[in-house]
């Protein structure tokens, strides 16, 4: 765990109120927009007043925020209520202020709140810090832009709360990943009275909802079953420290492979055919082959009827590891959750033949230019849909 990390989880801790989100490429400039400072939801207002602001009245104050356990800025904290305006704002930071810059697109912005006048900020750049932060509080990707819930408290709706405690009571250990992501699906689609047809033409927001039940369930499962350990004194250091990690490795091992169940699940609701994990060159296994393994083997099979999907929840350091998983397709796709990615990372894929698939409400995070390159999940299932119907069928027997 990096110092910033270790830095940044500690301040939300004991922060008297903490907010995150990915830094995008309208906080930067980068999808033409001219926006001064960090924009911030009304669901995060107490982290900037401690008393309710009024529609038709305009606020504003100046705070200390220290940046890294580094330096620190005299910056502004704004409220905008009068004429058509509603939002809350954070501006000035200075001219030198290493955070605005377009390699940021992507990074996590967190900011913790310890009186009127005193805050903290972090800036996380690495998924493997960004994963952690999000395992530490036990955040799905797009839970953030909201007030951080130190305590862990899950407060969802009434009808699929009690779905989930009656799933997880099932248990009396964590079910495998697998089973844990069934059980999200089965309670959100129940709730919610989701069809075949919705998971058609809806597959970005089915998507992300059954991500986020997924997360609901875990925090679930975690009350019951860590609730007897927790209960009783640690006997050491070292038996406290043995616990914290078993509970961040499991966490981060879930939500690894919480998106490929989900993706393969709106796979076959779409009726394509797919390989998980197929074996490719050298034992290499991308996360999802279309069609499959024996069609890749098969050098009669057109190669530019294969299709490779890696999927990772973010992905500013870990994408080229899918350039290396089929030499026989030359194009190959990514699917992410992460919010946003510079210019640079972009024409980086852009050059290895990498093409970006993101749920269809985070392409605006993207800097304008590269918005158009981008597909979006149900434009994705579009393209191989259209492969595989042209295909002849003893291809897909």
């Amino acid at each position: 765990m990096s110092e910033i990390l270790s830095s940044a989880i500690r301040s939300v801790q004991q922060s008297k109120a903490a907010w995150c989100r990915f830094i995008t490429g309208n906080d930067t400039g980068a999808t033409g927009s001219h926006q001064a400072g960090f924009y911030m939801p009304k669901c995060a207002s107490k982290l900037l007043f401690d008393e309710p602001v009024h529609k038709g009245e305009n606020r504003e104050k100046t705070v200390h925020i220290k940046w890294q356990s580094d330096f620190t800025t005299e910056s502004c904290m704004k409220y905008y209520g009068q004429g058509t305006r509603n939002e809350f704002r954070i501006t000035r930071f200075g001219r030198r202020f290493p955070f605005l810059q377009d390699d940021n697109v992507g990074d996590l912005l967190i900011l913790a709140k310890f009186t009127e006048e005193d805050y903290e900020g972090y800036v996380l750049s690495s998924d493997e810090d960004i994963d952690d932060f999000f395992a530490t509080f036990n955040l799905a990707p797009d839970e953030t832009n909201q007030l951080i819930d130190v305590a862990g408290i899950v407060k969802p709706e009434d009808a699929i709360a009690q779905l989930l405690q009656d799933y997880a009571n099932k248990f009396s250990h964590f079910p495998e990943t697998r089973q844990m992501a069934q059980g999200a699906k089965i309670c959100y689609n129940t709730a919610y009275n989701i069809t075949e047809e919705a998971l058609r033409i809806k597959p970005d927001d089915i998507l992300l909802k059954w991500v986020d039940t997924e997360y609901q369930l875990f925090k679930y499962m975690e009350e019951k079953i860590y609730a007897e350990t927790l209960n009783k004194p640690f006997g050491n250091v070292d038996s406290f420290v043995q616990m914290a990690n078993e509970v961040l490795n499991r966490r981060k091992s879930r939500a690894g492979k919480s998106l490929e169940h989900h993706l393969a699940d709106i796979f076959t609701h779409n009726e394509l055919i797919f390989e998980e994990q197929a074996v490719t060159e050298d034992n290499k296994k991308p996360d999802f082959l279309f069609p499959n393994a024996e069609c890749y083997h098969n050098l009669q099979f057109p190669a530019d009827d294969l299709i490779v999907l890696g999927a990772k929840t973010t992905c500013k350091d870990r994408w080229r590891q899918v350039l290396t998983e089929a030499d026989r397709v030359d194009t190959k796709y990514l699917f992410t959750l992460q919010q946003g990615i510079s210019k640079n990372q972009l024409q980086e894929m852009r050059d290895s033949n990498l093409k970006l698939v993101v749920p269809r409400q985070y392409i605006t995070y993207y800097p304008q230019e590269y918005q158009h390159s981008i597909s979006d999940l149900g434009c994705f299932i579009s393209i191989v849909r259209d492969k595989q119907e042209r295909l002849p069928k003893y291809y897909l027997l």
